[in-house]
């Protein structure tokens, strides 16, 4: 769920990655990542929702070659990436078993459970953010509707009329449903899918009218011509779809949401782990064959120092908090 912040995340993608990690006195971690056991990267995005896995492996594979270990993805999607999450939170913090985790489980799952089992502040260092997904409205080729403005106009015509898919209750896709509706005092009937093709295919046939997918998921259905794009729920336009413009630039600045992903390690783990493991991504972040790859499938990568990803995590926590409390949203 990324589920983001209007200037944050812009500054994180122009100029983070040419940052130094930001950890005062980095020594080098001679021991650290250790030749003699794998790290688990326990990769908790809930399953079928944005491109976590795909990213997840990218980054272990290049971790692996850039650092000289064996970085293996491990995969706990279980009660919204929780299970995953508790994984990790409960390590032993040596740097052997390390978090790839999005906004969903971070950032809403505290709001979404009562007892999610860990605290995304006191339960992991962050190592830094990875990227971001954003959120896009598009709306099946029937709709009369060929702007934003037009389907803002036409939901306030039909209150309770006007229907949008998701991948579930307090998913990333009905969080950034509702954030359009509370910025644009609308009322749209959320439904929530168990299986996001079938979403995707009741969008095409007209059976639904509208989604607020994340881009890498409908980018194919996209450019095949088969909905239409409307807005980026991002701060910028995105090279995969350089003709689509921004919420933001169309009026409505706070209408930005994205999954964002990022690596984290148990707490405590040591600093010049931390360290080494930042500036690696960065390096890695910065790589323009990576970057090609990721900005092609409709992602922008990020970076910057592990401080940056906690000052997000903070705002993204209250953020999507008052949207789960003012739509008492329960989770599935």
């Amino acid at each position: 769920m990324r589920l983001l912040l209007p200037a944050t995340l812009a500054l994180f993608a122009c100029s983070a990655l040419g940052m130094s990690s930001g950890i005062a006195n980095d020594e080098p971690a001679h021991a650290w990542p250790p030749q003699d056991r794998v790290v688990q990267i326990i990769v908790a995005t809930p399953l079928g929702t944005g491109p976590g896995d795909t990213i997840a492996k990218l980054l272990a594979r290049e971790l692996s070659s850039k650092l000289g270990g064996h970085f293996v993805i491990e995969t706990h999607n279980g009660i919204n990436g929780n299970i995953g999450a508790n994984l990790v939170a409960s390590a032993r913090p040596d740097g052997t078993r390390l978090l790839f985790a999005g906004s969903g489980t971070l950032a809403v799952n505290p709001s979404l459970y009562k007892k999610p089992g860990f605290d995304p502040r006191a339960s992991f260092d962050a190592i830094g953010l990875v990227a971001e997904a954003p959120n896009i409205l598009v709306v099946n080729n029937h709709l009369p509707v060929d702007s934003l403005d037009d389907f803002t106009e036409y939901a306030q015509a039909y209150p309770g009329v006007v229907n949008f898919g998701s991948s579930g209750n307090g998913s990333a896709m009905h969080l950034a449903g509702q954030l359009y509706m509370n910025q644009t005092h609308t009322n749209m009937v959320h439904i929530p899918y168990s299986a996001i093709g079938l979403a995707m295919t009741n969008l095409i046939s007209g059976e639904i009218q509208s989604m607020y997918q994340v881009v890498p998921d409908v980018l194919a259905q996209i450019k095949a011509g088969q909905i239409k794009p409307l807005a980026v729920m991002s701060t910028q336009r995105l090279a995969a779809l350089p003709d689509v413009p921004t919420m933001s630039e169309l009026g409505y600045p706070e209408l930005v949401s994205s999954i964002w992903y990022a690596l984290l390690a148990p707490k405590g783990t040591p600093q010049d782990v931390i360290a080494r493991g930042n500036r690696a991504l960065n390096d890695i972040l910065q790589e323009p064959e990576l970057r090609r790859a990721l900005m092609g499938m409709g992602v922008l990568p990020l970076g910057g120092a592990p401080r940056d990803m906690d000052t997000l995590l903070e705002r993204e926590l209250e953020k999507w908090h008052a949207v789960v409390l003012d739509a008492n949203i329960q989770a599935q």
